[in-house]
């Protein structure tokens, strides 16, 4: 089973999941859970293979996306630039893939050595993703209009972090929270931050199975965490 850390964003979960929320943080908690399983049901979906390949962007599962400094769409890998997620314990049902394991065939999203724009149409509370190969200068933003709610980095989902582009190195992450956020931005300061397969929902969408999956990990800390960012790292 993999690691699992906390942080921070919804006060119906940090009871639920029998945490204090820490002094200061207006009942504010962001709970972050990476899992081999994958996206709880009842969520929205955007997989991104309408997308062109490259820059452009566009609009997929109503997540408009767009990209700056060489963020954009692509497939396979390119050696040194980017490498798919991978797909493990068929994570990627949901979103029209029905692989079991192996690396992601689909067109996915990478920074670059720039960011990658999610604006998700309205607020949210709950968001996931397929991050493939964590690093530890990846970083993922949420943002509600021009305010920052936090942020978190690669090393926040696995402390061992290291651009692992095999199953040991893919998550899926899944954020609870009870601050609305309508934009999520991915960037990194190295090649590169690779993710697909993002769910999304106004409310945290509860399904049973997800709520166990946490109880039965446990959880470890509380509050919200803001890291600055790493240095560049080589890939």
């Amino acid at each position: 089973m993999k690691s699992l850390r906390a942080f921070s964003i919804s006060t119906l979960s940090a009871l639920a999941l029998g945490i204090g929320l820490v002094p200061g943080t207006a009942s504010a908690a962001i709970i972050v859970n990476p899992l081999v399983g994958g996206a709880p049901t009842g969520a929205n979906y955007a997989n991104f293979d309408n997308l062109a390949l490259g820059p452009a962007g566009g609009t997929s599962g109503g997540v408009g996306v767009s990209f700056t400094g060489g963020g954009q769409t692509v497939q396979n890998d390119s050696p040194g630039l980017y490498a798919p997620p991978f797909i493990s314990n068929s994570n990627g049902v949901l979103f029209g893939d029905n692989t079991v394991l192996g690396a992601d065939t689909t067109p996915y999203l990478t920074t670059g050595l720039g960011s990658v724009v999610l604006s998700l149409g309205g607020a949210m509370q709950y968001f996931g993703m397929l991050w493939g190969s964590v690093d530890t200068y990846n970083t993922l933003e949420f943002f509600m209009g021009a305010t920052s709610v936090g942020s978190v980095t690669g090393a926040d989902i696995f402390a061992g972090a290291n651009g692992n582009q095999g199953a040991s190195g893919t998550y899926y992450v899944n954020f609870l929270s009870d601050l609305d956020f309508d934009t999520v931005i991915a960037t990194s300061t190295s090649y590169a931050f690779e993710f697909d397969n993002v769910s999304y929902n106004p409310t945290n969408p509860v399904p049973e199975p997800f709520t166990l999956s946490l109880l039965g990990l446990g959880l470890l800390g509380a509050g919200f965490v803001t890291r600055r960012k790493t240095a560049k790292i080589a890939a």
